[in-house]
């Protein structure tokens, strides 16, 4: 099985370049989400973790941000209870989709959290920094609090994109993306 991971800074256009390899995708940010939603063991951690602010089963995000933005060291215990269950759900995804010729790894903090193998491949969105800030502003209960200290959890763009075995650059015109990841797909299989 290839593996492929996309990296990129936040709002890069990251998921999208992942559902348009055409394979199976694991999206962690969309794992995070579920566990917000379904899991009542993540939610009564995370009540303990932070009684001043978790209120509610499922998790409001909200109330993540009021404890991130209220003192870093929260994002630090948020992160304690919620990454070994997205690394468990990654688990599993792989081991469903062993068979396949190719998966996707859409995971933020992938090269920070050391979850990247050796041969794995590494494919970074390349964006501008102000079409991202266009787009993020968009973004329904985007915080530029949250995203500032996530970003300092990150490894550079720089590093990421020196790192990678290809880049996409992402001008968020979709034929241009499109192209762009049939192409790097031809290499990845030639390759393989």
């Amino acid at each position: 099985m290839i593996r492929v991971a996309v990296l990129g800074d936040i709002g890069s256009g990251k998921s999208h370049v992942a559902k348009l390899f055409g394979c199976p995708v694991f999206d962690a940010d969309n794992e995070v989400t579920k566990l917000y939603k379904k899991s009542k063991k993540c939610y009564n951690e995370l009540k303990k973790k932070l009684p001043k602010y978790i209120f509610s089963f499922p998790v409001e995000k909200s109330e993540l941000y009021n404890a991130i933005v209220a003192n870093r060291h929260n994002l630090k215990k948020i992160i304690k209870i919620v990454h070994p269950e997205v690394r468990s759900s990654m688990n599993s995804f792989i081991k469903k989709n062993k068979d396949k010729k190719l998966v996707v790894l859409d995971i933020p903090l992938l090269m920070e959290n050391k979850i990247n193998k050796k041969n794995d491949i590494l494919v970074f969105v390349d964006a501008k920094k102000k079409e991202i800030n266009k787009r993020l502003k968009k973004r329904h209960n985007f915080n530029l609090e949250v995203a500032k200290k996530l970003k300092e959890l990150q490894l550079s763009v720089e590093v990421k994109k020196k790192n990678a075995d290809y880049v996409i650059k992402n001008n968020f015109s979709n034929n241009f993306v499109k192209k762009s990841v049939k192409e790097i797909l031809k290499k990845i299989l030639f390759n393989a």
